[in-house]
């Protein structure tokens, strides 16, 4: 096995760190309250279209990394950044429309579950990449990954069974719950479309996957703050958690920073950190591997879960632990990891052809061009 060199494992850490502070840090601003305008009662900053808005202006700054690698490159006597190729800066928007679909809903659901069945349960995305890949793109998934897919299925039943069972109702009505966590899961396919989108039209015009990031987060962040102002007329009901009961109302969620600034050190934490992490996902999958990029990232819903239970935003529940070690085997089989155990048996003979077909998640490119929505 090779040793990792110090950049290599600052990547790492990197990218745990800053992908857990992403789901940690929406959490957080979930849990703080505040008054709002015209001094109505403190109420929960629950703000999840605004928090979207947040998320694709880092992004968005994705781009300015990417322009200030090159300018570094071209200053170089040999450059070592392959030269931006002509590509139309629209092939970015329906991928960039799924983004904001399913960005939004998860912070809705956010609102509804834990921190840790949110990062769990966005393991579903492998069962609905894999079915699309087949139908849309004519891939043949292996028998490995076909199992991998049931027992994600299974890893997400359980997931569901112990967020029913937990204390997690005490704080989310039950049927909140419900909705939560299954808006997390059709947040999945869109997120699995999306993948589709981007495997059929953008990654064949090879755009560097910063410049690809930044330009999905520059129409994510126009199109969405544009929403906000409908979205401040439109009734919601149950759904919409501040006074005046509307899709998302902006003003309030202003007037709530102003009243309690601490809000924005949790918005400011969620919007660095998603830019922090989508540069350092690339770079793993890019200096270590693909493989290494999706442990990682199983290692980041430990780390939420942790510290969800030291803070108290949640109670143990040993049930949890089973549907996540479900789900980590579901994604193992799906993108491969079993592999290179099977080549260790004495049984396999030297040589030995074998299929190799990977899935989306596992490419030797990018899993998706915003690994964290």
């Amino acid at each position: 096995m090779a040793t990792w060199t110090k950049y290599q494992l600052f990547l790492a850490a990197l990218m745990l760190i800053t992908g857990s502070i992403n789901t940690l840090s929406a959490k957080w601003a979930d849990k703080l309250s505040a008054v709002g305008c015209n001094g109505t009662e403190e109420h929960n900053f629950q703000h999840p279209f605004l928090q979207a808005v947040g998320m694709f202006l880092g992004e968005f700054s994705c781009l300015a990394v990417f322009h200030l690698l090159r300018c570094r490159d071209r200053r170089r006597t040999e450059p070592v950044m392959a030269p931006s190729q002509p590509f139309n800066p629209l092939l970015f928007l329906p991928p960039a429309l799924c983004d904001m679909t399913g960005t939004s809903l998860m912070y809705v659901a956010l609102n509804m579950t834990s921190a840790s069945s949110f990062q769990m349960l966005r393991g579903a995305v492998i069962i609905f990449t894999g079915l699309l890949s087949v139908a849309f793109l004519g891939r043949k998934l292996a028998l490995s990954q076909w199992l991998g897919i049931l027992i994600t299925i299974l890893g997400l039943v359980l997931v569901g069974l112990a967020d029913l069972l937990s204390g997690n109702g005490q704080s989310h009505g039950l049927s909140q719950v419900i909705t939560g966590d299954l808006l997390i899961i059709m947040a999945q396919v869109i997120v699995a479309i999306q993948m589709v989108l981007e495997e059929k039209f953008v990654y064949k015009h090879d755009v560097h996957p910063l410049q690809a990031v930044g330009t999905e987060g520059f129409f994510g962040f126009i199109i969405l703050s544009l929403l906000l102002v409908p979205m401040y007329f439109i009734p919601a009901g149950e759904f919409g958690s501040e006074p005046r009961h509307v899709l998302e109302d902006a003003l309030d969620a202003f007037c709530q920073i102003g009243h309690r600034p601490l809000i924005v050190l949790a918005l400011a934490g969620n919007i660095q950190s998603i830019a922090f992490f989508n540069f350092a996902g690339i770079s793993v999958t890019k200096e270590i591997s693909a493989t290494t990029r999706m442990v990682l990232d199983s290692l980041r819903t430990v780390v939420v879960w942790a510290v969800s239970l030291a803070l108290g935003w949640e109670v143990f529940h040993g049930l949890q632990i089973l549907g996540f070690f479900v789900l980590l085997a579901g994604a193992a089989l799906y993108n491969g990891l079993h592999k290179p155990l099977l080549d260790r048996l004495p049984c396999r003979k030297d040589g030995a052809p074998e299929t190799d077909r990977e899935g989306l998640l596992a490419a030797d490119g990018v899993a998706s061009i915003n690994g964290d929505s």
